[in-house]
């Protein structure tokens, strides 16, 4: 089992400083997921860990080596990249046996760890097919199939099922789900934007912003206990609701007013000096709901749009007193047509507070 360490990790390109000083333990056998915007660094932290971009300062350990200067060849590793990179004229045995073909490994051995590899990602009927009678998710199995065979160190995975389509991108993450079942004592690191995957995948999730590392932890705990409003903004579909509020009255349950004029008593310590400060109010689509005639609410206003969408349907609300629309995520099939007249309330326990500086409250 493999670990990897970074400690003061950064990236310059020339004058220009993309990664800012990157702390982070990797834990032995551990999946971390990478997400943040375009643009945020995790591709580029990736491929610092991999060896294929050097490193400005700071140091990096692979199972307690360091590896700063370490040629990728040696540092244990295998990457699956979006492009699947297959050799069009071999079957896929033989481009999941190429790179031990190159290492000069064993016919036997090259076989067995073949055929290991195509069992777990149930390619076994494909090995004596071409690339090009393979659709792409059973092409990007290849590829994974052909980090496996290299039995690596650390597994790295860079936005592998961006060029899929929506029911490729499912069922392959569902397999790579499999594998890391299947290779427990594997360490995993996984570079994406699509939260469903960072959600569904991640023991931990690290999330970046313009080089750095905004927070680390696990899906749910980002979900519900986001650190600032830059997570609290990125982690969920769609984006949590963010209002301008004034602290009322602060202590051990905070009272705030929002723009509407509507005040709520929200559960969450806050310093008795901040009483008249301002700070930001947040509640997710999915944590509103409609509220009846003469119960307590949040927001009021008249509907701007539906997307009824079977399953869940996404109301928008032109609130009083709010220059952005009010998301609610609302379970189903609701009844509600644009200009209809609306108000939403939502549990004391899913409400979010951040102070001026966009730090959270904690709960």
């Amino acid at each position: 089992m493999t670990g990897v360490v970074l400690k003061d990790i950064r990236k310059s390109f020339g004058h220009v400083n993309v990664l800012h000083g990157i702390d982070l333990d990797i834990a032995e056998g551990e999946f971390v997921v990478f997400v943040g915007p375009s643009g945020c660094g995790k591709s580029t932290l990736l491929r610092m860990i991999s060896g294929l971009e050097s490193i400005s300062a700071g140091e990096m350990y692979i199972d307690g080596e360091m590896v700063n200067d370490v040629p990728p060849s040696r540092r244990g590793i295998a990457m699956v990249f979006q492009s699947y990179a297959l050799y069009p004229h071999m079957t896929v045995y033989d481009n999941m046996a190429f790179g031990m073909r190159i290492a000069k490994e064993s016919r036997g051995e090259i076989d067995r760890r073949v055929r290991s590899a195509a069992d777990i990602l149930q390619l076994t009927a494909y090995l004596d097919r071409l690339p090009k009678a393979l659709s792409g998710g059973q092409r990007q199995r290849v590829a994974i199939g052909r980090a496996i065979c290299r039995d690596p160190k650390v597994f790295l995975f860079d936005e592998p099922l961006s060029n899929l389509d929506a029911a490729l991108r499912v069922a392959t993450r569902i397999e790579i789900a499999r594998l890391k079942e299947q290779m427990p004592d594997t360490t995993m690191i996984y570079v994406t934007h699509d939260q469903v995957e960072a959600m569904t995948l991640a023991d931990r999730i690290v999330v970046l912003s313009a080089g750095r590392i905004e927070q680390v932890g696990r899906p749910l705990d980002l979900y519900e206990r986001p650190k600032n409003l830059f997570v609290a903004r990125f982690i969920g579909s769609p984006a949590m609701n963010i209002v301008a509020a004034e602290i009322v009255t602060a202590g051990a349950r905070t009272e705030v007013v929002l723009p509407g004029g509507r005040h709520a008593h929200v559960p969450i310590a806050t310093p008795e000096g901040d009483t008249g400060k301002r700070a930001s109010f947040g509640v997710r689509p999915e944590d509103l709901a409609i509220a009846g005639e003469g119960q307590d609410h949040l927001f009021e206003g008249r509907v701007s749009i539906v997307e009824a969408l079977g399953e869940v349907t996404l109301i928008y609300l032109e609130a009083v007193g709010e220059a952005e629309p009010v998301i609610a995520k609302i379970p189903g099939i609701a009844r509600v047509e644009r200009g209809d007249s609306l108000r939403l309330a939502a549990s004391a326990e899913k409400l979010h507070l951040f102070d001026a500086d966009g730090e959270a409250y904690r709960k």
